[in-house]
């Protein structure tokens, strides 16, 4: 699926890169080498920058 389809960014292109790229959306695009266009992508992506992120925090054990 699109996320954004001024830059044809594909979810699954917006997943891997947030993976490794620290930073919102926007520094997500341009390590694609895009940017935003018209900018109604930005709330889903930045959602889905923030799920990657959630899913690879792996929780430090703390003993008590």
């Amino acid at each position: 699926m699109y996320i954004c389809i001024c830059n044809a960014i594909r979810e699954t292109e917006l997943r891997n890169v947030a993976r490794r790229c620290p930073g919102d959306a926007e520094a997500c695009y341009a390590a694609l080498g895009k940017q935003p266009s018209c900018g109604t992508c930005l709330c889903e992506a930045d959602e889905i920058v923030a799920e990657e992120r959630a899913a690879a925090y792996v929780p430090t054990h703390v003993a008590a």
